[in-house]
């Protein structure tokens, strides 16, 4: 059995740099949104992985390339479910779980945010 802590307060520059959020799959709506991050278990084509995942204030869509639950760590995010409309923001310690092809539009309201997730394909 390994124990893994997930730490309040990780900042971008305590992750590695993953390149644009286009590179990611995802279509840029507003500003330069650079990705970072850091595996904390599997791998990133692995059917279920976890890690941590952050980008700087933005705007982009994507559709859900797995089902994933994610907890905010650092900053705050609106996610719009395009497909009902359905618009949520969260914060430090809220969480949310999104179906494998769900459409998303991120709205980063912040200068950079940090989520901690789990993914299953």
């Amino acid at each position: 059995m390994s124990l893994t802590i997930i730490p309040k307060g990780i900042t971008l520059d305590q992750l590695d740099p993953w390149g644009s959020v286009a590179d990611l799959g995802s279509e840029i709506l507003e500003g330069d949104p650079q990705a970072f991050g850091k595996m904390t278990d599997g791998a990133p084509d692995a059917p279920a992985s976890a890690a941590f995942f952050g980008t700087t204030k933005s705007r982009f869509r994507m559709i859900y390339p797995f089902n994933e639950q994610a907890t905010v760590v650092t900053g705050e995010v609106r996610l719009t479910d395009e497909s009902t409309g359905r618009s949520s923001s969260f914060g430090v310690g809220d969480s949310w779980f999104v179906t494998k092809g769900t459409p998303v539009l991120w709205e980063i309201l912040s200068d950079s945010f940090v989520k901690h997730y789990h993914a299953v394909a």
